[in-house]
């Protein structure tokens, strides 16, 4: 696949992100929350292509940023709580709760697939057990981090109800618990099942610039 194609895909994947974001911003189902929500992908997003070219990641890696940021946008238009596909699947399966906020950290878990990357090729770092730890250490801390910061705005606003739908907890006590355990669950996955492939794409995109 040659260069041009790259760019191809890397297009297509960066106007799919920004219709999506378009929709998500038209009639959310409240603005600050959405704000709140979105703004952390918004923020990756302006730094992934502020940094384009000087350091440019694999097709993986924006497959990846891709599929979170899309993740946050459906999440920051219906709030997490609410989000239809999950409702039906709540009301089908006799639920307790939606579970796309469950489902959304699971696979903020692929974020150590780009976590390893930056590591591997702007570090010392090298394939084996260091490696494996620090990127769980990293998914784990950004996870952690994103915690606190839902716990702080909870703090801030008094519990309004912006900040109870930026939360999400559903009632449940144990949801940051929760939440962190399936990044980790889902960041360990991710090295189980994309190290090699990742692995081939690093090599063929140092190649190629």
């Amino acid at each position: 696949m040659g260069k041009e194609k790259f760019k191809a895909i890397h297009i297509f994947l960066l106007l799919a992100v920004i219709g999506v974001f378009i929709w998500s911003a038209i009639k959310p189902a409240g603005y600050l929350t959405w704000i709140m929500e979105v703004l952390p992908a918004v923020v990756v997003l302006i730094i992934v292509i502020s940094t384009y070219n000087k350091f440019r990641l694999t097709t993986l890696s924006y497959v990846i940023i891709a599929i979170l940021s899309i993740l946050m946008f459906v999440g920051g238009h219906y709030t997490y709580a609410k989000v239809p596909l999950f409702n039906w699947i709540k009301d089908h399966f006799d639920f307790k709760r939606n579970h796309y906020d469950r489902f959304g950290h699971f696979l903020k878990g692929l974020i150590a697939i780009v976590i390893r990357e930056i590591l591997l090729r702007k570090t010392p770092l090298t394939n084996g057990p260091w490696l494996i730890g620090i990127i769980l250490s990293i998914s784990l801390a950004i996870g952690a981090l994103y915690e606190i910061i839902e716990w702080l705005v909870s703090k801030i606003s008094h519990g309004g109800k912006a900040a109870k739908d930026f939360l999400g907890t559903q009632g449940d006590i144990w949801d940051t618990q929760w939440d962190m355990l399936l990044t980790f669950i889902g960041s360990i996955l991710a090295l189980v099942i994309f190290s090699k492939l990742h692995d081939k794409l690093i090599k063929k995109n140092n190649s190629k610039i």
